[in-house]
């Protein structure tokens, strides 16, 4: 496996607003970064115990679910995390806010499959790969981006972080064939074999394709007709 250890910001489609130790700086979309060796030893990811959550937000409310993670395999120096990669099934992909059972359940499922967000049919997996993992310092801090004002303005970064932040994780994120360099902050632990990670954040989905009404028109938001850019995305990954 391979990874690139680098210091400094790497972030999802200008999703995750997150600063580190500098007031006001606000970290950016960054192009895929080069996958360097790791070292130490490979350690499998158990899907049954790890996946990925989503919740997308709009005016008139919101939804959320998860994403199965299928395969992957995390790479330990010590208790250090020198590379990784995970593969999570997008047509697997399951709501929560809605019965299965219900009729809507299922036209909501074929949208998000569709072109107009996942398109699944050609893309029917999405893959994170570690491009460095960093402490996190006593003086790093998150930033929250300013979102439009709603009854459902979508969660922010600070809300999203599940624990008190260890490490700064940055890694390239496929998805819909397109591929970005984030930077998140995460609870890790390594202890006897093991490895946990768990991470919460925003990203702007419209940097991987996903442009189905895109808040960007001063009109739909006039009249609350669009789908808000930033989806809050979780982490819970497991290894041994």
């Amino acid at each position: 496996m391979k990874l690139v250890k680098k210091t400094g910001f790497f972030i999802a489609a200008a999703m995750i607003a997150v600063s580190c130790g500098k007031s006001g700086e606000t970290v950016e979309a960054t192009d895929a970064v080069e996958v360097g060796e790791s070292t130490g030893t490979t350690l499998t990811i158990d899907p049954a115990t790890s996946k990925v959550d989503w919740r997308g937000y709009k005016p008139a409310g919101e939804h959320y679910g998860y994403i199965p993670v299928t395969s992957g395999e995390l790479t330990v120096d010590g208790d250090a995390i020198t590379g990784g990669k995970f593969v999570f099934d997008i047509t697997g992909l399951k709501i929560e806010d809605i019965e299965e059972s219900d009729e809507n359940y299922g036209k909501l499922y074929g949208h998000l499959q569709s072109a107009d967000f996942f398109d699944a049919e050609n893309h029917p997996e999405a893959e994170f790969e570690i491009t460095g993992v960093e402490k996190f310092g006593s003086n790093d801090s998150i930033e929250d981006k300013d979102e439009f004002k709603t009854d459902n303005t979508p969660k922010k970064d600070s809300e999203l972080i599940q624990g008190n932040p260890t490490h700064w994780v940055s890694g390239n994120l496929k998805m819909r064939g397109k591929n970005k360099n984030i930077k998140f902050p995460a609870v890790v632990s390594v202890a006897n074999g093991t490895v946990s990670a768990k991470a919460g954040f925003n990203i702007n989905r419209t940097d991987w394709g996903l442009s189905y009404g895109d808040e960007s028109s001063a009109a739909d938001k006039a009249k609350d007709q669009f789908i808000y850019n930033s989806v809050s995305v979780k982490f819970d990954i497991k290894a041994n």
